[in-house]
């Protein structure tokens, strides 16, 4: 295994780490019911995929 001559300075290795971002993740409405969610997903409010309902929903 390689192992390093010098020890890398603080600044080097940060420079590297500098593109590790979280992104924030892809929200959609829902068609039937415009709660948030996430696409190719069930909608967790109605329980719609598209325009077929997969699970009952919480309707009150």
């Amino acid at each position: 295994m390689a192992l390093p001559k010098r020890r890398l300075s603080k600044a080097r290795g940060r420079k590297r780490r500098t593109n590790w971002k979280l992104s924030a993740p892809n929200v959609i409405k829902c068609n039937q019911c415009g709660h948030a969610r996430l696409p190719h997903h069930i909608c967790p409010n109605c329980g719609f995929y598209g325009d077929r309902q997969m699970v009952g929903g919480a309707e009150d």
